[in-house]
């Protein structure tokens, strides 16, 4: 076989990703339609309650969609800056939009010793790209070029987009499973539940496994688009070592992050739960991040082929 070239790795995880989305979406409705059925609904009442409940369901997350951007900053404790605070940061990002044919996306800094970096917004007319000090003083230019290449991608990639409405579908499946246990909670089609014994046992179960599984689905997505986002961003820059290089950078540091939580950890480059934070087994199950060596060696072995 030849040496994988990094349009061969863009192209495997976008289909990837397709294969993962629409069998994310399956999922759902067969969740859905378990618990309907549970509660003892049938035929096309089943159907339509079912429509009923994601259709609600959706609008109730839809908000998190549009205001997701402006939470993350909150949390993160990030501030926007202008060309004149850190002229260096933004001639890069400039630059790279330009090389891309994007827009310029707003630039922010967190006051973090932890190296690191995200982007997040709905779309490339309203990214953001984030940055903590940490990661600015620690890396050189072309690092920090595929630092920056990389978050612009998952901006061009719309996976800012793709994770918000992923984090909207694991909301739905825990909203599901919730509505389900609050029904047996308050009774109603009791006769109806009694004559449907096995299928009760079977949406007990559904309702308490699909949250879980909701949330693997999720992190295996948030992986897939962290090798796309590398390939995307090497691309970009035509220098895949310059982000191989900052990836090892970042992952050897064990400064732990002071704003990181599980609600926004998949959105940095790297995994920002440092030390003893990163072994524990809770963080070890639900990694929102292949590991470093195994995104090194996907750059390094695109080297010397054919972009």
């Amino acid at each position: 076989m030849g040496i994988p070239t990094l349009r061969n790795q863009i192209d495997a995880n976008r289909m990837k990703t397709f294969v993962l989305m629409l069998g994310f979406s399956i999922f759902i409705f067969l969740v859905a339609y378990i618990l309907v059925l549970a509660l003892g609904y049938k035929g096309p009442g089943a159907l339509g309650f079912v429509g009923i409940i994601l259709i609600v369901s959706g609008l109730i997350n839809l908000g998190s969609y549009y205001w997701s951007d402006k939470l993350v900053l909150g949390l993160t404790g990030a501030e926007p800056i202008n060309k004149k605070d850190n002229p260096e940061l933004y001639r890069v990002v400039e630059n790279l939009t330009i090389a891309a044919g994007s827009p310029m996306p707003g630039i922010y800094v967190i006051n973090d010793p932890s190296p690191n970096a995200f982007a997040t917004g709905r779309n490339p007319n309203h990214a953001v790209v984030v940055f903590t000090t940490g990661l600015l003083n620690r890396l050189e230019k072309l690092e920090l070029e595929g630092v920056a290449a990389h978050e612009l991608s998952h901006v061009r990639n719309y996976d800012t987009r793709l994770m918000s409405i992923i984090v909207i579908l694991v909301g739905i499946v825990a909203l599901l499973s919730d509505i389900f246990f609050r029904s047996l909670w308050w009774g109603g089609r009791s006769r109806d539940r009694r004559d449907n014994g096995v299928l009760m046992i079977i949406g007990i179960l559904a309702a308490i496994i699909a949250p879980i599984a909701a949330q693997l689905i999720k992190l295996a997505i948030s992986r897939r688009r962290e090798f796309l986002a590398d390939s995307s961003g090497a691309l970009l820059t035509r220098n895949p070592e310059g982000l191989a290089s900052a990836l090892l950078k970042i992952s050897s540091d064990q400064t732990p992050a002071k704003h990181a939580s599980s609600a926004t950890a998949h959105l940095f480059i790297v995994n920002p739960f440092k030390g003893e934070q990163a072994k524990s087994w809770f963080v070890s199950l639900f990694s929102t991040h292949p590991p470093t060596e195994e995104r090194v060696k996907a750059l390094r072995s695109s080297q010397g082929a054919p972009l």
